[in-house]
């Protein structure tokens, strides 16, 4: 899939064009940027058909409408969905595993960023425009407070920006795997039944493309329902044309405990620059995420009920959010070299 609209032929970089990518566990984003804010050729590449990811780079990088954008390449940056606390880089929900240093020198770049991919995402966030962003429930943002970042995907991705005299610092936070903790005799069961796969169950578990999945069969379980074997883009259609009251029930569990996860982290983080909501599952919820339990449930802490219903919580609608964020931190990057 390539951004025709967008294709930009000339570059006005001193070091040429550079390369920005945004790689999950099914899909890798690519692009160019030719100029501060000018990112064109989009393609994404699905990982499984690539051995490695210096083998999809080079594939993105072959691609007959690059061929003038892309010539001489030197500087790239990479958002990945893992964990990145050093050189060897192994992702947790795809086979790839690669040395940063290696990787760099076997595309022939002489710089190349790696970060978490919720890290990136981070860092695009004061720049994403109010049309690519949805408001979900009340509140108002306090400007100069930290912003808080969550998003179920293949893996559910959790970080913060926290702002600072120099600029903002994104956290390199794992958040999803903190422990899930249900909130009622449902969400019990549901912890229960996912204890008979996993000794230890995350909020990624459950908030999450595959957790979707078991929260359907753990319903299913709980009610002494037949269940059908169904992957989580079927629940959520089901879900979304009324057809299946199961798949439903199964989307607005997902919703209602989306909102406790991100209630945590507007109290941790003391998010009152508002909560920001990534992924690729819920943008695609569309108004069914926003008449959902979320909002509800995100406020109901108790005694700091009032506190979280001031934070304003937002639907990331940008199609490519996070190369504003792998664009920001190259940048740096380069300005320091």
């Amino acid at each position: 899939m390539s951004d025709s609209a967008s294709l930009i032929t000339s570059s006005v970089f001193p070091g040429g064009a550079r390369l920005l990518a945004d790689i999950g566990g099914t899909n890798a984003r690519f692009a160019l940027e030719t100029a501060p804010g000018q990112v064109g050729h989009i393609h994404v590449l699905a990982c499984a058909d690539h051995a490695t990811l210096a083998d999809a780079m080079r594939a993105y990088l072959a691609l007959p409408d690059l061929a003038a954008a892309s010539k001489g390449i030197r500087h790239g940056a990479i958002a990945i969905a893992n964990p990145v606390t050093g050189d060897l880089v192994r992702m947790t929900n795809h086979h790839w595993e690669f040395s940063i240093e290696a990787l760099r020198r076997d595309v022939n770049f002489e710089v190349l960023a790696v970060v978490n991919d919720f890290t990136a995402l981070a860092r695009s966030l004061p720049h994403i425009p109010a049309a690519q962003k949805r408001q979900v429930g009340g509140g108002t943002a306090v400007e100069g407070t930290p912003l808080g970042l969550i998003g179920a995907g293949t893996g559910l991705g959790v970080s913060g920006l926290i702002p600072s005299a120099s600029g903002w610092t994104a956290l390199l936070s794992e958040g999803g795997h903190v422990s899930f903790a249900p909130m009622n005799e449902t969400e019990v069961a549901i912890l229960q039944f996912a204890w008979k796969e996993f000794e230890h169950v995350s909020a990624e578990r459950l908030l999450s493309g595959v957790g979707i999945e078991l929260i359907y069969r753990a319903l299913a379980d709980y009610r002494k329902l037949d269940a059908e074997v169904l992957g989580a883009p079927e629940i959520a259609r089901r879900a979304l044309d009324g057809s299946c009251p199961l798949c439903d029930d199964t989307i607005e569990a997902f919703c209602t405990m989306l909102g406790t996860i991100a209630g945590n982290l507007g109290v941790t983080l003391g998010a009152q620059g508002g909560i920001y909501i990534g992924g690729g599952i819920v943008p695609r919820l569309g108004e069914r995420f926003d008449r959902s339990g979320f909002r509800t449930r995100f406020e109901a802490k108790g005694r700091f009920r009032n506190y979280l219903a001031a934070i304003p919580t937002f639907v990331i609608t940008a199609e490519y959010p996070a190369f504003l964020g792998v664009s920001a931190i190259l940048a740096e990057r380069l300005a320091a070299a």
